[in-house]
C-alpha cells in the first residue's frame, strides 16, 4: 500500500501548497499536461498496435487490454490497485499454455495486444479528483476503440471503474449495451457511503445514465434491501445463488445484444466461490464455481464489444497467486469471446 499512501500524503500537500501559495489556474494547467502525458502514451500504443493487426489481416476484433489501478473508491481495502500487473504477470507465466478453452491462441497478436495502464496513482499524485479522474479513464477506452480493431478488456481496479468504461464504451458506440454482470453484490447503492463513485455504486451510474438496456446480475449473495428496491428503480433482472440451482439452465443459454450496440460483460472475481478466489476484499461464502462461469461465458450468444475484470486483490491472495491465476484465466476466456 506504500505506493498509494504515498500519493495520498502528496495529494493533501497539493491542496495546501494550492491553498497558500499556488493559482488554482496554475494547477489546472500542471495537471492537465500529466492528463495529456498519460493519454498520449495509449493513443500512440493503441495506434502502433492496431496499424500492426490491420496490415496482418483477417482481424474482426482484437481484445486489447487496458489497466485501470484504481482502488480508492473500495469501502474496505484498497488492494485491487495492485491487480493489473499480477494477472498479466499470470497469464504470461508459463505455468499453462497459451490456447484458450476455445482454442484462441493468446500469443497472436491479432486475439490479443495490450496498452498498459493509465496511470492513476500518478494523476492522483496531481491532486486530481474522481470527477475528472473518471473521465480520464473513459478518455482512455475511448482512445483503445478509436482504433479499429481494438476493443477495450478492462483490468482493475476496483468496481467503480466500471462506471467510466461503460459510459465510454456506450457513448463511444452511439448507444446502450446489454450487460452482464457477475459478482457477489449488486453495486447499485445510490451513494455508499456518501460516495457517489464507490465501488458498490457503480451500476447506479451506469442505469442513471442510460448506457445499459439490460443488466443482469450473477451470483448476488449479499444484497440489501436498497440493493433490492435499486434494482427494481433500475429494471435490473437480479440472480441471486439461493436460486441458482433453479436458474443455471436460464443463464447457461443466455442471448444478448440485439438491438443494442452489443454486449458488455463485468467480472468481480467476488462472483466465484472463496475457494476457488480467496484473493478478493469482499469474502462471501456460497458463490459460483469456476466452471459455472465459464459454462456461462462460454454459452453467452452475442458480440461482446468490452469487458473488465475487477476486484481482485493481491494482497489477501494465497502464496502461490491462486487467484491472480482465476483472475488470469477469466482474462482468457474473455479474450475468446472478443476476438474474431
Amino acid at each position: 500500500m506504500g505506493g498509494v499512501a504515498a500519493g495520498t500524503r502528496w495529494i493533501h500537500h497539493v491542496r495546501r501548497l494550492s491553498a497558500a501559495k499556488v493559482s488554482a489556474d496554475a494547477l489546472e494547467r500542471g495537471q492537465s499536461r500529466v492528463i495529456d502525458a498519460s493519454l498520449t502514451l495509449i493513443r500512440e500504443r493503441a495506434k502502433l498496435k492496431a496499424e500492426l493487426l490491420r496490415a496482418l489481416g483477417g482481424v474482426k476484433a482484437s481484445a486489447c487490454l487496458l489497466g485501470v489501478p484504481l482502488g480508492h473508491n473500495s469501502s474496505f481495502l484498497q488492494g485491487p490497485a495492485f491487480a493489473p500487473p499480477r494477472i498479466r504477470e499470470a497469464i504470461w507465466c508459463g505455468s499453462t499454455n497459451s490456447s484458450t478453452e476455445e482454442g484462441k491462441e493468446l500469443n497472436d497478436p491479432r486475439v490479443l495486444t495490450d496498452v498498459g495502464d493509465v496511470p492513476i496513482q500518478e494523476i492522483r499524485d496531481c491532486g486530481v479528483e474522481d470527477d475528472r479522474l473518471m473521465n480520464v479513464v473513459s478518455e482512455s477506452v475511448k482512445t483503445v476503440m478509436e482504433e479499429d480493431p481494438l476493443r477495450p478488456l478492462v483490468l482493475g481496479g476496483d468496481h467503480s471503474i466500471s462506471y467510466p468504461v461503460v459510459r465510454a464504451v456506450s457513448e463511444k458506440l452511439g448507444g446502450p449495451v446489454d450487460i452482464l454482470h457477475l459478482d457477489a453484490h449488486p453495486d447499485i447503492y445510490d451513494a455508499f457511503e456518501g460516495n457517489i463513485y464507490s465501488h458498490a455504486s457503480s451500476f447506479a451510474r451506469i442505469m442513471e445514465g442510460g448506457y445499459a438496456r439490460r443488466l443482469l446480475q450473477v451470483g448476488i449473495r449479499s444484497i440489501t434491501k436498497e440493493g433490492r428496491e435499486q434494482g427494481k428503480r433500475f429494471g435490473v433482472e437480479q440472480y441471486e445463488m439461493r436460486t441458482f440451482s433453479k436458474d443455471r439452465e436460464k443463464l447457461e443459454s443466455l442471448k444478448l445484444g440485439e438491438g443494442v450496440k452489443g454486449v458488455y460483460i463485468s467480472v468481480d472475481v467476488d462472483c466465484l466461490d472463496p475457494a476457488f478466489a480467496p484473493g478478493v476484499s469482499h469474502i462471501e461464502p456460497g458463490g459460483l464455481s469456476f466452471r459455472d462461469v465459464l459454462n456461462i461465458l462460454h454459452n453467452l450468444q452475442g458480440d461482446v464489444v468490452a469487458a473488465d475484470v475487477v476486484e481482485f486483490n493481491p494482497q489477501r491472495d494465497t502464496v502461490d497467486g491462486m487467484t491472480a491465476m482465476v483472475a488470469a484465466k477469466l482474462v482468457r476466456e474473455l479474450t475468446a469471446k472478443i476476438s474474431k
